[in-house]
């Protein structure tokens, strides 16, 4: 049996988990025509590969993140549910077929993201640049979310996305600085941050989106210090959700934060200098993206 099989025979530890992550079953139409929109075009999300605990949720309001590049990531983060190895080739025809389900589910606001992938170039980025570009043909009225990886720090990468005007540019730090070298061994949290600020500078109308998940052993002065790092590149709105361990092959949890404590969160957050805050156990990046950004066009309108 494979990884990726044995994996999705795992479920989330769901006896170890506090009540308030108990959630109804999904079930109904549009969760049923969301995967087959999916599946027909050969397409993959984060919210499966991830083993997100809100898929059903999202596949059921016709909403989805789109995965582009393949569903094998070159990076071994030890937090992360996706399959690692050597990626397929990319697939050419994949943009197009992004925009057609787009089209298909309706969207209004379209969010893609990717696997890393170091054996790239570029890092895939003139692979994003096409998705937006068939998008923007497909859905001219659409918005625009790009989750990139960090392109290894190549700025001539993120110019090559961020030309095509995408409304919002998310990048996650997801831990603290002081937690990569354990949760991210191949990232750097500076160069992250570097990318964050470079997005910005190119694109100043452009809102700056990054996401955290905590439990996973930081303490409360390194998010504050995360916060402040976050807020002086930029950042215009900051996801913070639980960590949930996807499988036994990932970090166990060290810690289940209460609502209450991601309610303070927030608050420290904005406090930093953070506009659009998104806090509570079960908030992942791309979880009701078009929301975050509808809440920071009615508090900062153009």
């Amino acid at each position: 049996m494979t990884e990726k099989a044995d994996a999705a025979r795992e479920p989330h530890y769901a006896e170890r988990m506090p009540r308030w992550f108990l959630r109804p079953i999904r079930s109904g139409r549009n969760l049923n025509e969301v995967m087959g929109i999916l599946r027909s075009r050969g397409l993959h999300t984060v919210c499966e590969s991830a083993r997100c605990p809100n898929r059903m949720e999202c596949f059921s309001s016709r909403t989805a993140t789109f995965m582009i590049l393949g569903d094998v990531c070159t990076r071994n983060c030890s937090f992360c549910g996706v399959e690692k190895g050597t990626p397929l080739p990319v697939d050419g025809e994949e943009p197009a077929r992004v925009a057609e389900a787009a089209v298909e589910m309706g969207l209004e606001h379209v969010v893609i993201t990717s696997v890393t992938r170091d054996d790239l170039p570029d890092g895939g980025a003139s692979h994003f640049a096409a998705c937006i570009r068939e998008v923007r043909r497909r859905l001219p009225r659409a918005t625009v979310e790009i989750l990139t990886p960090d392109f290894r720090g190549s700025l001539k990468a993120l110019e090559t996305v961020m030309r095509e005007g995408p409304e919002v540019f998310n990048h996650n730090l997801e831990t603290v600085e002081e937690l990569y070298a354990r949760v991210r061994p191949m990232a750097d949290y500076r160069r992250s941050l570097a990318l964050l600020a470079r997005a910005k500078e190119l694109s100043p109308r452009v809102k700056v989106k990054s996401g955290l998940i905590v439990g996973l052993g930081e303490r409360k002065e390194q998010l504050r210090r995360t916060f402040g790092d976050l807020a002086g590149v930029g950042c215009d709105i900051l996801t913070i959700g639980q960590y949930l361990r996807p499988s036994r092959r990932q970090l166990p949890v060290a810690r289940f934060l209460t609502p209450e404590e991601f309610d303070e969160l927030k608050e420290e957050a904005v406090r930093a200098g953070i506009p659009v805050v998104v806090s509570a156990p079960l908030v992942r990046s791309s979880y009701r993206a078009a929301e975050a950004l509808e809440v920071w066009n009615t508090v900062y309108p153009s």
